[in-house]
């Protein structure tokens, strides 16, 4: 089996308690290590940095100091896998605001030209997303037609060059008992193993 770099963006923005994204997450972590492959983390929770607030500021502005070893381990990755819970029908807003500051001009957009954004600087790359929700994950997919999971492959992942992106959606977690915690991590060891 070929060895991967693999990068896992831990999105959940509490730090005080542990989650089922972060059982998922050091599943998937050990699948991963087990077959060989190299693996960094990234606790988005743990990261100080402010939000942007302009245009200017993201098109201008340098990284802050705390997101540049994220923003390396995103660019030394083949592949990422990024776990959040469903928050009103989203990604949390820390989560976002870290891929608003690492997703900048220079480094996820290349430059030609007059066009800062004409060439997508994260080809190569390929990603998972894997969301806990309290929803049935069929009710999300199906009747919410997974918008928010598809509005991040489509207009950030896919924007800057990330592709395929493989969605492991996990429903109805306040309901799960611990065999059906069992069964998801093990599903995310197997997925870690073959790096995808």
């Amino acid at each position: 089996m070929v060895e991967h770099r693999i990068l896992l963006i831990q999105g959940h923005p509490d730090t005080l308690t542990r989650h089922l994204g972060h059982a998922l997450e050091e599943a998937y972590a050990q699948g991963a290590e087990a077959a060989g492959h190299e693996v960094r983390r990234v606790p988005v929770a743990q990261l100080d940095f402010p939000l942007l607030r302009s245009a200017h500021a993201w098109e201008e502005g340098a990284l802050p100091a705390t997101l540049q070893q994220a923003q390396n381990d995103i660019g030394w990755a083949q592949h990422i896998v990024l776990f959040y819970p469903l928050w009103l029908g989203d990604m949390p807003a820390l989560l976002k605001g870290f891929l608003e500051q690492v997703a900048r001009p220079g480094f996820a957009f290349k430059s030609d030209g007059d066009n800062p954004f004409s060439k997508k600087g994260l080809t190569g790359r390929t990603a998972r997303v894997v969301v806990t929700m309290g929803m049935p994950a069929l009710v999300y997919r199906w009747y919410f037609r997974a918008h928010s999971v598809k509005s991040l492959e489509r207009n950030i992942l896919g924007f800057v060059g990330i592709s395929p992106v493989k969605e492991t959606l996990i429903g109805a977690v306040d309901k799960m008992g611990e065999a059906d915690v069992k069964k998801w991590q093990d599903q995310l060891r197997k997925l870690g193993m073959s790096a995808q």
